[in-house]
């Protein structure tokens, strides 16, 4: 249960659609003055070292946020993903690159420019958990962000709702389990119940299993039900199908694609995604058949 890592997976291509839709969000819902509390179900270690052991060994940023701070990028660039970019580069000094900031972090860095918002991290793996702690200690940000060991799928349901009346939910399970699957779309037809105006934000990744297929259509089920509006964003890099090697053992090809699912999302994130985008797959694709999808729906 406890042997995936988001270290080794850290800055990935998924990791820059996840944030820069994250990020995208979090800057229009910030824009009322209202208190905000954030909830991230599955938190991490919470920041990274792309030069360390575990980010060397798959050396996966290689192929997503460190081709865009290192490459030649069109101009203009999207503003949504320059955006992602400069957050990530705020963590570094100048022409460094070698700090990566999880969800945690780029949150509470968007929340701290205020005083009124909470943020709430569940984590249960244990050596995670001890590191968030302590990256969290670093911050000084006292009693706006709050460190839960707990189980995020159920850990999330006695906040909900929040004393705000205005949440955003980022659930981003590793899905080692096959049963996370399941759990998300519980999890979600839960919240919408407790809470039916908070926005909801689902990682997941994209292959070829039913249960990844099918998690997306469950969850735009969910809110065409509950009335809601939703928006479904994909990024593909590479084909997911199986290789093999010169000596003709299968190699499997990595995570090829990945989406997000947002219920109750910013009406101005399509037209934010719809410029990002295009730009991602033409700066991360692997193969022809990279591409992404934007959907939208209630």
């Amino acid at each position: 249960m406890f042997s995936y890592r988001h270290a080794f997976h850290a800055g990935n291509h998924a990791d820059v659609l996840k944030h820069t839709v994250l990020l995208a969000i979090l800057r229009h819902l910030v824009q009322k003055d209202a208190a905000l509390t954030v909830f991230d179900t599955h938190a991490g270690a919470g920041l990274y070292r792309l030069d360390g052991d575990y980010a060397q060994t798959s050396a996966e940023a290689a192929d997503g946020y460190l081709r865009l701070a290192t490459g030649e990028l069109p101009q203009p660039v999207a503003p949504a993903l320059q955006d992602y970019l400069d957050m990530v580069a705020s963590f570094n000094s100048k022409g460094s690159h070698k700090v990566y900031p999880g969800s945690p972090f780029i949150i509470q860095r968007v929340l701290a420019e205020r005083g009124r918002d909470k943020l709430k991290l569940f984590e249960l793996h244990p050596t995670d958990t001890k590191a968030l702690v302590a990256n969290v200690a670093q911050l000084e940000a006292g009693r706006q962000v709050a460190i839960l060991r707990e189980d995020g799928f159920e850990g999330i349901k006695k906040f909900l709702p929040p004393p705000s009346r205005r949440a955003l939910v980022l659930c981003d399970p590793s899905y080692e389990l096959k049963s996370d699957y399941a759990r998300v779309s519980e999890m979600v037809a839960d919240a919408l119940l407790r809470f039916a105006t908070g926005t909801y934000a689902v990682w997941y990744p994209i292959i070829p299993r039913p249960q990844a297929h099918d998690l997306p259509k469950k969850l735009k089920t969910l809110a065409n039900k509950a009335g809601k509006s939703w928006l479904h964003a994909t990024l593909t890099v590479k084909s997911s199908k199986l290789l093999k090697d010169d000596e003709g053992a299968v190699v499997r090809p990595g995570l090829p694609a990945s989406g997000m699912f947002i219920v109750n999302p910013p009406h101005t994130l399509k037209d934010v995604l719809k410029d990002a985008l295009p730009q991602m797959v033409a700066l991360l694709r692997q193969d022809n058949n990279a591409a992404s999808t934007l959907e939208h729906g209630g």
